[in-house]
């Protein structure tokens, strides 16, 4: 086969018929390109033309065909043409089935064009359909990842101003409703009403914060901590007394030393403990006490909390921390089982990021003999604090900071 009847030099000689094929096809497609006119619709599919046809007339490896057919080639730091269409097609509406639908009409346009221009067989002619074929493959992979990408932003900046613009009215909410129930002036059953209607709006705000958590972790910043020498135990003591308040008929027991100093957020490590133990009575056995145990040694300090109930499948326990994967994967599970049915699904996840700012980890055991136990483990010392470590009831030499 001369250079002249070769696929890359085809599609430079054809590229008109073959816009033309394919931009017949994107036309039909609704919604239809609203926000492009006809040299916008072709400008992404001449580029990502000329891209294939330059990779065909580019020697390549073995490893990098491979590499190539799963959408894994090599890429410069700019925005390819295939990327820069992915964006274009999001913002005219298009979903990832029609924008996908768009290589193979292009993929079509190329190949029955060329099919039709040539005349006999020639083993040069299989090597260009494959190499035709990866670019391609390559092209839509690079898209779908784009826009993937774009879809994932945007959402997560929407949950990000719902959750701010929510905080307000919630506020006042909580405002009006506490000056209510300290009033003696009114009857007791406006008071009542008014109790139900505080603890309602403080359940709103904490759905409220996990979910600007949320969009933190996925907006780039992560969750913000701001860490300083306080006691643990003390911490500890409030938020189970906390949860024994709201939940009188659960019995929870705390296993702690008499003093331990180390160097934490004291406001994200109550949150962290708030959503372990709050699980731990949501879903353990309302028989048995719920155990809450402080350990430490020199470097590090362990909070185990432990309940016994319906264990964890040990298929689920690697996404049990994945925000609302359980939700998602466990729609259809049979009641009692492990599972947020009434929140976000989030509040573990966000738990896990809190360790992990603090430089820790947090790790889940569940079996029928001990139960099941989330263990905390995050450092006395954190990274960029000098000094001898907090000991129990010992001091640090360090000025808080945030991290």
């Amino acid at each position: 086969m001369t250079q002249q009847n070769r696929l890359s030099t085809f599609i430079y000689e054809h590229i008109e018929p073959i816009l033309q094929a394919w931009e017949d096809f994107a036309r039909t497609i609704e919604p239809p390109a609203l926000t492009m006119d006809d040299a916008e619709l072709r400008d992404h599919a001449r580029q990502m033309l000329h891209a294939f046809a330059a990779d065909m007339a580019t020697a390549q490896t073995e490893h990098e065909r491979a590499a190539k057919s799963k959408g894994l080639g090599t890429r410069s730091h700019a925005d390819t043409a295939a990327e820069t269409h992915a964006e274009a097609r999001l913002l005219s509406g298009y979903t990832v089935v029609q924008l996908v639908s768009e290589y193979r009409a292009l993929r079509a346009s190329v190949l029955m064009l060329w099919a039709a221009e040539t005349s006999a067989a020639h083993p040069t002619q299989m090597t260009d359909i494959m190499r035709f074929n990866e670019a391609v493959d390559q092209a839509v992979a690079e898209s779908v990842a784009r826009y993937e990408y774009m879809v994932k932003q945007s959402q997560n900046m929407f949950l990000a101003i719902l959750g701010h613009d929510l905080r307000n009215p919630l506020g006042t909410v909580v405002t009006g409703t506490s000056f209510l129930m300290q009033a003696t002036d009114i009857p007791a059953k406006y008071v009542l009403v008014a109790t139900r209607m505080f603890n309602s709006a403080k359940r709103m705000s904490k759905l409220i914060n996990d979910l600007i958590d949320f969009t933190r972790t996925h907006l780039g910043p992560g969750i913000p901590i701001r860490v300083k020498q306080g006691s643990l135990v003390a911490i500890c003591e409030e938020v189970v007394n906390e949860l024994r308040t709201f939940h009188p008929e659960r019995l929870v027991e705390l296993h702690a030393p008499s003093k331990l100093d180390a160097i934490f957020d004291e406001g994200r490590i109550a949150q962290v403990l708030s959503n372990l133990i709050g699980n731990a009575i949501q879903y353990g056995d309302p028989e048995i006490p719920v155990s809450v145990r402080v350990e430490a040694n020199a470097d590090d300090v362990q909070i185990f909390v432990n309940n016994q109930g319906k264990t964890i499948p040990a298929e689920t326990l690697p996404t049990i921390f994945d925000p609302m994967v359980r939700i998602a994967a466990n729609a259809d599970w049979k009641e009692g089982a492990y599972m947020e049915r009434t929140s976000l699904g989030i509040g573990l996840y966000i738990s896990r990021e809190i360790v992990h700012a603090h430089g820790g980890t947090i790790t889940l055991t569940s079996d029928p003999s001990s139960g099941t136990t989330f263990i905390v483990t995050i450092p006395r010392l954190p990274a960029g604090f000098g000094g001898a470590g907090a000991g129990a009831g010992g001091k640090s030499n360090s000025t808080p900071q945030a991290a």
